[in-house]
């Protein structure tokens, strides 16, 4: 009787640590995830690279680069006409995209800034595909198509 009720413990510790593993499965690995849109919008690309510690955001970049890597949010050009339109630019917008999520850790709870709602919404889609590509421990550039 003895061995029987030891062998049905063993059972159900194992059991245990099978669906603690199991409900695991969606936690975020560490390592760099990249999520980069399929096409060039108006000349840029805009891009997302997270990384993850602990199943947590700890860093993010998001921003967009033209054909030749060069950087929107260091245009400045790009800066002074887009602030005087819109009331936001580059520098700016994806600061706060991505302070925004690393406080929340929530994409759901990350607001849409004012004069950078396309923006906005392609960083919704990129940093789900990076987050995706953590969940997976898969380092390959995500594309995002629109």
């Amino acid at each position: 009787m003895r061995k029987k009720k030891f062998a049905v413990l063993l059972t159900v510790i194992f059991c245990l640590c099978l669906t603690g593993c199991g409900s695991a499965s969606g936690a975020m690995k560490d390592g760099y995830y990249t999520a980069e849109m399929k096409e060039y919008s108006h000349g840029w690309k805009e891009y997302v690279c997270i990384l993850v510690e602990n199943d947590t955001i700890v860093s993010i970049e998001f921003n967009a680069k033209d054909p030749s890597g060069f950087i929107k949010a260091w245009d400045n050009a790009y800066m002074e006409n887009m602030k005087t339109v819109s009331g936001t630019y580059p520098n700016e917008y994806t600061r706060l995209y991505g302070s925004r999520l690393i406080e929340s850790q929530d994409i759901e709870a990350v607001d849409t800034v004012t004069g950078a709602t396309s923006s906005g919404g392609n960083f919704y889609k990129l940093v789900e595909a990076a987050m995706e590509q953590a969940r997976e421990g898969d380092a390959e550039v995500a594309v995002v198509a629109e």
